[in-house]
């Protein structure tokens, strides 16, 4: 099994799951279901609530390309500092080993290899998917971010509703969730970032949706947030820059694509609004016109 030392273990598990016996797949699920804390247990332990032997548990640590339970476990401690690290942290740890180039060039050769690492994890199956869920026009589609990332779920909440109607967003204080909760329909679907230091309202607001029939599609990084293990689909993308913060490039970039996908699914009633929309523009005089 050949997988790049750069994956996260996570990675690594998805990556190869295809490869596991049936006892490393269920091992592989036990841990995911309850990433990474599971794996930080000791190796008894991780064996019985995964249901496997302990053999099991050290085979497949060899088959994910590390030496043995215990540089697999060293691994996740090491994620799960990445995880609850701190702008300042963020911005030290970058520092520390900065090479002597310009930040353009540093930050451009980051995001690419973002980029490259996300492309490899992302699967067409999960992106299908989520576009045939969003242009589902009996399915309310209902969009929301955290403290950063609202501003994601802003910008795809605009470009979804004039491509289709039925698209909600949720507002940005967790005081009113209750209140969005309550309009939610078995089947409908609730579109949510949750990036690093993963915010205990969302996984809050993805639990009362999914006891609601709600459907749950989350961006996160390649960590996870803990609502992952709630989501129907979830898209992990890398988000490590020079920088004290995270970085939102291929992010976005997954949200456009899906735009450009669920625009094509319906043009023609998207096409339709779309003439609507610039007709009103027209008449509020929203825009400047040169002719």
């Amino acid at each position: 099994m050949d997988i790049s030392q750069d994956l996260t273990v996570a990675e690594r598990m998805r990556s190869g799951f295809e490869e596991l016996t049936r006892a490393e797949r269920q091992l592989a699920n036990a841990m995911l279901a309850n990433y990474p804390v599971l794996g930080l247990d000791s190796i008894t332990a991780v064996a019985q609530v995964s249901g496997v032997s302990t053999p099991t548990v050290v085979r497949m640590a060899k088959k994910l390309g590390f030496a043995g339970f215990p540089e697999m476990q060293a691994a996740l401690r090491g994620e799960l500092e990445a995880t609850i690290s701190n702008p300042i942290a963020k911005h030290d740890r970058w520092a520390a080993s900065a090479p002597d180039t310009h930040i353009l060039n540093r930050f451009a050769d980051q995001v690419m290899e973002n980029l490259r690492q996300t492309l490899r994890q992302l699967s067409p199956e999960t992106f299908n998917a989520v576009v045939a869920l969003l242009s589902d026009p009996s399915r309310t589609v209902h969009m929301v971010g955290g403290r950063i990332t609202r501003s994601l779920a802003e910008y795809f909440f605009t470009h979804m509703q004039v491509i289709r109607g039925g698209v909600v967003q949720v507002a940005s204080n967790a005081n009113t969730w209750p209140h969005y909760v309550l309009e939610m329909r078995e089947g409908d679907v609730l579109v949510a970032f949750d990036v690093r230091r993963y915010e205990q309202e969302m996984l809050r607001l993805a639990e009362m949706a999914r006891a609601k029939g709600v459907l749950l599609v989350l961006f996160t990084d390649q960590w996870g947030s803990p609502a992952a293990k709630l989501a129907t689909h979830s898209f992990h993308a890398r988000i490590e820059a020079p920088s004290a913060w995270d970085s939102s490039v291929v992010t976005l970039f997954i949200v456009e694509a899906i735009i450009a996908a669920v625009q094509d699914e319906n043009w023609e009633e998207t096409r339709a609004r779309m003439k609507s929309l610039e007709d009103l523009f027209d008449q509020t005089r929203m825009f400047r016109k040169f002719v």
